[in-house]
């Protein structure tokens, strides 16, 4: 498939897979309520768990909200096209299914060439989840979109993602801003921006602020654990420097291939050596957790 052919297809309300640098993307026109209500269907999502808008220029993001502080402004500036979500007051325009209802939208400039012509050529801000079944790991070739909806769904090719992990979120609808997802960005980048970030309150009933953030998500179907040790049946451990990069840049990037391939390996369980605890495993670790929990 061409650029063309997916903007074609966006355009015409139709759902299509494309290449981001974080991971593969279930890309609708983010303005039509129902292609949106596509994406939630096809990927089993609950309505309770907001999408990330994708656009291609600071205009079109900035047509989407209400208001666009100087702070967004400069996390642009220093972040854009690149893994950063902001979370703003959205425009009553913006569909309510993209929000789940809130009064706050996310928008992020991929950082991948293929996914800014894309959206250039759709002529639409596109709204996108990961291109997976909901909780499951994410893809980050296409070959792992395709494993996952066979033919269901058009892919656009645009080879292996780069950071491999979806993108920070932050909202600068709170005062201070609130760090709702962590991601390959170091906090203290983006508190050089914003001052200190306050933390998100865990037991907000009502829809998430925020993707990913459910107990149970990134979820390989082999059980994962967090560490070396043996456990029942035939399994496999992944280790720092090893089966994985020592480095988190690397790590991330590498992490969900490798836990496509040990999930199609046929084994009991997975498990991978713990990351270190500093900050620029942040974005990791948070994965890992998740992928991990069996509540």
């Amino acid at each position: 498939m061409t650029v063309g052919e997916a903007a074609a297809l966006i355009r015409s309300g139709d759902v299509v897979a494309f290449a981001t640098e974080t991971v593969y993307g279930l890309g609708a026109n983010a303005l039509n309520a129902d292609a949106v209500r596509r994406i939630y269907e096809i990927k089993g999502r609950p309505a309770t768990s907001p999408l990330i808008v994708h656009v291609g220029t600071i205009d079109m993001a900035r047509a989407l909200v209400m208001e666009w502080p100087q702070a967004a402004q400069r996390l642009a500036a220093r972040h854009w096209p690149g893994p950063l979500t902001l979370v703003l007051p959205k425009q009553p325009h913006v569909p309510d299914v993209v929000t789940a209802g809130l009064p706050t939208v996310g928008i992020r400039m991929p950082a991948h060439p293929q996914a800014l012509e894309l959206i250039r050529a759709a002529g639409c801000p596109i709204a996108a989840p990961s291109a997976n079944r909901f909780t499951q790991l994410s893809p980050t070739t296409a070959q792992h979109v395709r494993d996952a909806f066979g033919g269901s769904v058009p892919v656009l090719d645009g080879g292996p993602c780069s950071v491999g992990i979806e993108s920070t979120v932050l909202s600068l609808a709170t005062t201070p801003a609130t760090l709702l997802r962590p991601g390959m960005i170091a906090r203290d980048e983006i508190e050089a921006i914003t001052g200190p970030l306050a933390v998100p309150d865990a037991g907000q009933a009502g829809p998430h602020a925020s993707p990913g953030l459910h107990e149970r998500h990134y979820q390989p179907r082999t059980p994962l654990f967090l560490d070396t040790a043996p456990h029942a049946g035939r399994g496999i451990v992944l280790r720092l420097g090893h089966e994985l990069p020592a480095g988190a840049q690397e790590f991330a990037a590498r992490l969900y291939d490798a836990l496509h391939a040990a999930d199609a390996g046929g084994y009991d369980w997975i498990a991978i050596e713990p990351p270190p605890h500093t900050p620029e495993w942040d974005g990791i670790r948070d994965r890992l957790r998740r992928a991990a929990s069996h509540a």
